[in-house]
C-alpha cells in the first residue's frame, strides 16, 4: 500500500479521513485482486467529485466573467474539467504513482492511463470535499486547474472539433450536428462507443472512443474532414 502522507504534503492536502484519500486511489479492479481490503472502489466518489469540480468551474466563470454569453463560458468550462486536462492535471500533482490498480491495469498506458487519472482526480475532489469541504475544494482546483484557463483562452484551446463543426455547420447549411451512439459495448467500467455525427438524416461521419464525449469529438474531427472544413 502507497503511503500516502507523502501524496499529501506534495499536493497540500490534508485528509482528516485517512481511508477516504486511499479510496480516492482505489481502482475496481485493485479490489478483484485484494479483496481483503476492507475499502471501496472510488467510482461513487468520482461520481460526487464531477459534480464538485463542475460547480466550483462553473461558479468561478460565472463570478469572473459577467460580460461573457452562456456559450463561450460552456466552451471553457468543457476545456478544462475534459479528460485530456484532468489526467495533465492528474499527472502535475503526481498521482500517477499513487494508483491502486490491478497488475492488468498497472501495465495499461495511452488513452486508458489517461482515463483513469481524470476519474482518480474527480474522485480525490469528491473526497477532499467530503473530508474538508467545498471551500478548500475550491481553493485546489482554483490553484491546480483552474489556473490553466488564460493559457486556454489566449491559445483558442477551447474552440474542440465539436465546436468547431457545429459553426460550420450553422453557418454555412443552417444545420445544427446531433449525435448519435451507433454501438456499445463493454462493462460499465470499460465501455466503448461508436457516435455518428448527422446533418439532418445525413450521417456524416463515425467516431470511436472509450467515453461519448471521446467518441463525439472524434466523429466531428472526421466530419470537419470529410466536408473540408
Amino acid at each position: 500500500m502507497e503511503d500516502f502522507s507523502k501524496f499529501e504534503k506534495k499536493v497540500g492536502l490534508k485528509f482528516k479521513n485517512k481511508n477516504l484519500l486511499t479510496q480516492a486511489f482505489c481502482h475496481r479492479s485493485y479490489l478483484n485482486e485484494n479483496p481483503k481490503l476492507n475499502l471501496q472502489h472510488n467510482e461513487r466518489l468520482e461520481f460526487l467529485g464531477d459534480a464538485v469540480l463542475e460547480l466550483i468551474v462553473t461558479e468561478y466563470l460565472f463570478e469572473k466573467y459577467p460580460k461573457n454569453s452562456e456559450g463561450e463560458l460552456t466552451n471553457w468550462r468543457a476545456s478544462l474539467v475534459n479528460a485530456k486536462m484532468l489526467s495533465e492535471v492528474a499527472r502535475e500533482l503526481g498521482l500517477d504513482d499513487f494508483l491502486l490498480l490491478s497488475r492488468g491495469e498497472a501495465k495499461e498506458k495511452g488513452k486508458a492511463r489517461q482515463y483513469i487519472l481524470a476519474n482518480t482526480f474527480e474522485s480525490l475532489m469528491g473526497a477532499a470535499y467530503l473530508d474538508s469541504g467545498y471551500k478548500n475544494c475550491r481553493e485546489f482546483i482554483k490553484k491546480n486547474l483552474i489556473s490553466k484557463l488564460d493559457e486556454i483562452i489566449e491559445k483558442g484551446l477551447f474552440r474542440d472539433a465539436k465546436s468547431r463543426f457545429q459553426e460550420e455547420a450553422q453557418d454555412k447549411l443552417g444545420v445544427t450536428p446531433v449525435y448519435k451512439v451507433l454501438r456499445e459495448w463493454g462493462p460499465d467500467h470499460a465501455k466503448h462507443f461508436i457516435i455518428g455525427v448527422f446533418l439532418k438524416d445525413d450521417l456524416i461521419s463515425e467516431g470511436e472512443g472509450s467515453s461519448k464525449q471521446e467518441a463525439e469529438i472524434e466523429a466531428a474531427k472526421n466530419a470537419l474532414k470529410t466536408e473540408g472544413w
